[in-house]
């Protein structure tokens, strides 16, 4: 083999790699790479932050000080305190059952799982009031017991946990799968029960899938705008979250707060992004590590 198609390999940090393309390539796509990286997310973040900050520190934090974004930040945070701890939950159950056991309906299963991929936020939460708007199936049942579902905080919690709720299932089962069962038997063998075996030999070995899922489950429960748009009626104060809140302000031509209230947004992105990367090279890193040697 010659030219482009010799393949050179390398050993750098442990890893070997295979290039087969000359520098002058590499280089471009690389350079073509960074460049449409800071065009659509480093130039939008710095548009962000620098029309948040335009008219001074304290206008920025008396926008997001006062009641209504207060308001927003908490039932943001509430939304997302309740629906990730719901997928946790429902995403560790689904990836055990799906990768561990055989059972009928398996297929099914795994189909629901990725239905709210292939929904639209809109008419995931168009669904939602279907259900349980005043005229919807449950409706007046609803009103007869004086609960309120729909342009109320459950309703909220409901469509997100509902748009949220593969992320966790689906960054567990490709790691639990990966892990096998070999593990769990030898554990049944030695005489652990199945909670035993759980705790102590199934979550520790797919703790880091757990961790990167609950970051993306979290993250988008925070960033949903269409589905809570819908089921949220615009209450200010109320059932506003933060992506609603910042469409109110912009709406009303108040671009100094919109911005400032979508920097916080923009922060919480920042700190995903960043506890995602940790989270991936710690699992890198460890699965880089040399196995332990028989003693």
């Amino acid at each position: 083999m010659s030219g482009s198609a010799l393949a050179l390999t390398r050993a750098s940090g442990g890893r070997a790699r295979t290039l087969t393309e000359p520098p002058a390539v590499r280089f471009l796509l690389i350079g073509a790479a960074l460049g449409f990286l800071g065009l659509f997310l480093l130039v939008p973040l710095a548009a962000v932050f620098s029309e948040a900050l335009a008219k001074g520190v304290r206008l920025y934090a008396a926008a997001v000080s006062e009641p209504d974004a207060l308001a927003a930040i908490r039932l943001t945070l509430l939304t997302a305190g309740i629906s990730v701890p719901a997928n946790l939950l429902f995403g560790l159950a689904a990836a055990w059952a799906l990768t561990k056991f055989e059972f009928p309906g398996k297929n099914l299963l795994m189909t629901l799982i990725d239905l709210p991929f292939a929904v639209s936020p809109v008419i995931a939460g168009l669904i939602f009031v279907l259900l349980f708007g005043v005229r919807g199936w449950f409706g007046p049942w609803l009103a007869a017991h004086h609960l309120h579902i729909i342009f109320a905080v459950p309703g909220i919690v409901l469509v997100t946990v509902f748009v949220t709720f593969p992320f966790v299932a689906r960054e567990l089962i490709p790691v639990m799968q990966a892990a096998g069962s070999d593990q769990e038997e030898a554990a049944l063998v030695l005489g652990a029960d199945g909670w035993q075996t759980f705790f102590h030999v199934t979550l520790p070995s797919a703790k880091w899938g757990l961790l990167y899922g609950v970051i993306l489950c979290n993250a988008r429960a925070m960033g949903e705008f269409g589905a809570v748009s819908v089921v949220s009626g615009h209450i200010r104060g109320l059932t506003d979250t933060l992506p609603l809140h910042v469409e109110i302000l912009y709406n009303d031509y108040n671009f100094v707060a919109a911005f400032a209230v979508a920097s916080l947004l923009a922060f919480l992105a920042l700190v995903t992004l960043a506890a995602k990367s940790v989270v991936e090279y710690r699992f890198e890193r460890r699965l880089r590590a040399p196995a332990p040697e028989a003693a």
